[in-house]
């Protein structure tokens, strides 16, 4: 508090010097000094005590306080991200993708039967026995299925891949588009199969192919035996559209093996009437 604010009187009424000042006031003043000076321990002392008090309290609550379970500390200081089983899976999912193609394993050899005559094409038994029913049925309608390939190893996925790809100087992202990498063909499974018209050979393994008897028939009856067509035309994994590649999803773990984690939907089709 400055002088004309204590004295309550204009600036420019003021003594020029404290000794002018009435010994009343002075007095007043020196009184109120002191009086500070006496409470000032006092305000310290108040302080530090009340810092002192609460550390005490906090100390105490902390000690008898409920405690705070550790697993719960640990997943409380990290984000949750749902259901760890889906994650999982679509972890998996994203993470096995190469160039659109999704990772298989190799079926056991134990599980593999011959599907042609000359017994070195070859699918699983569940796949096998089914696609040799539909060959029979389509047959008996003078229609020819012809097996051209079946299960391939990781291996001969390999040299299919790299090897024609050098030869016919494709990129891989290139290349991926008619051919999967290794280890991500459907062929490792046993259930694909690519399927020729033993009437018109020259349409095996092109675009022509659909236009054959073959296929119209595969179209119309192939999902009464177990089997559709991997790789239709804009399909999903933007693999080049493959006619003649179709695949057993017939059982369980066909079915499984295709569409378990991959987040596909089902297809709203009108009932028949």
């Amino acid at each position: 508090m400055n002088n004309a604010e204590f004295s309550g009187k204009p600036r420019n009424s003021l003594p020029k010097s404290g000794e002018d000042i009435p010994v009343a006031l002075r007095d007043a003043a020196d009184a109120e000094s002191k009086m500070g000076l006496r409470l000032l321990p006092l305000t310290i002392g108040g302080v530090a005590g009340f810092i002192i008090l609460a550390i005490i309290s906090g100390f105490l609550f902390a000690s008898i306080g409920p405690k705070k379970n550790p697993d719960s500390l640990s997943s409380s200081s990290s984000p949750q991200v749902g259901n760890s089983a889906s994650n999982a899976n679509k972890n998996t999912d994203q993470n096995d993708q190469v160039l659109g193609h999704l990772a298989y394993s190799e079926a056991p050899g134990s599980d593999l039967v011959p599907i042609s005559a000359d017994r070195r094409i070859k699918m699983r038994k569940a796949a096998a026995v089914k696609f040799e029913q539909m060959v029979a049925a389509a047959r008996s309608q003078g229609v020819h299925l012809v097996p051209i390939s079946g299960f391939r190893s990781i291996k001969e996925q390999e040299q299919l891949f790299f090897t024609i790809g050098a030869q016919r100087n494709q990129t891989p992202a290139q290349r991926a588009a008619l051919s999967a990498p290794p280890g991500h063909s459907e062929h490792h499974t046993g259930y694909a199969v690519d399927i020729g018209d033993g009437a018109a050979p020259a349409t095996n393994l092109v675009l022509s192919f659909e236009k054959t008897r073959a296929f119209q028939w595969l179209q119309a009856n192939a999902a009464r035996f177990g089997f559709e067509m991997s790789f239709p035309r804009n399909n999903p994994q933007g693999v080049s559209y493959e006619p003649w590649h179709w695949r057993f999803v017939g059982d369980r773990d066909s079915l499984e093996t295709f569409y378990k984690a991959r987040n596909i939907k089902p297809q709203q089709t009108p009932l028949p009437r």
